[in-house]
């Protein structure tokens, strides 16, 4: 891949603009502990975050029906909109970083959340003004690792895939960047810190230097 100017920056959501990964723990924790799953943190990092499958396979594979997956998958998806709603924040460094970004270059969210789950994030976050476009998860077919969502970006912006740059926190995330021609800045959170990021363009410790990495490119 060639180098080349950056045009455009497609940033991650959860755990990247904003302190949600481990709400989204929580509340898979407690609708698997209703049928008696414990959901640990490491098989937690290993399915969702790494492999980017639903953790709720532990209750199918434990004999659940897929009407009863449905049913803690909808349970989930109630308490995170619960704890979203007190306890979603914007991660330290972020508003900054994207205000000192802003008009030098194009700027998309490109998230694996749902809709109704961003919105509330986002409520009252201040942050979204510094976007140009969102991308959620009902916005292409297969979400990250696939590379579909960082492919539909590139057709938003129109724009070759060495003008733009990706800013993820995981693997699953990485994996969907490099897939579509990427290159990709890794900012670990609080799950994520033991991940390997093979491939990445480099792996900073915080957001606030994103800026000096564009710099220098």
């Amino acid at each position: 891949m060639e180098n080349g100017p950056i045009r455009a920056i497609f940033w991650d959501n959860d755990g990247v603009l904003v302190d949600t990964e481990h709400l989204y723990f929580q509340a898979s924790r407690e609708a698997l502990a209703t049928v008696g799953i414990e959901l640990t943190e490491e098989d937690f990092i290993r399915i969702s975050l790494r492999q980017g499958e639903s953790v709720f396979l532990l209750a199918a594979d434990g004999g659940a029906t897929p009407s009863q997956v449905e049913g803690l998958r909808e349970a989930r998806n109630r308490r995170y909109s619960e704890l979203l709603a007190t306890e979603a924040r914007p991660i330290e460094g972020v508003e900054e970083t994207l205000r000192a970004l802003h008009g030098r270059l194009a700027m998309a969210i490109v998230t694996s959340s749902l809709d109704h789950h961003f919105q509330i994030i986002h409520r009252g976050m201040g942050l979204l003004p510094f976007f140009d476009f969102v991308l959620t998860r009902e916005a292409y077919p297969l979400s990250k690792p696939h590379p579909d969502p960082y492919r539909m970006a590139l057709a938003r912006t129109g724009l070759p895939p060495e003008a733009c740059l990706v800013v993820e926190d995981s693997e699953r995330g990485l994996q969907a960047a490099i897939a579509a021609g990427l290159r990709c800045l890794v900012i670990p959170s609080g799950l994520t810190r033991s991940g390997t990021f093979p491939g990445a363009l480099a792996v900073l410790q915080s957001v606030r230097e994103v800026p000096a990495v564009l710099a220098n490119l």
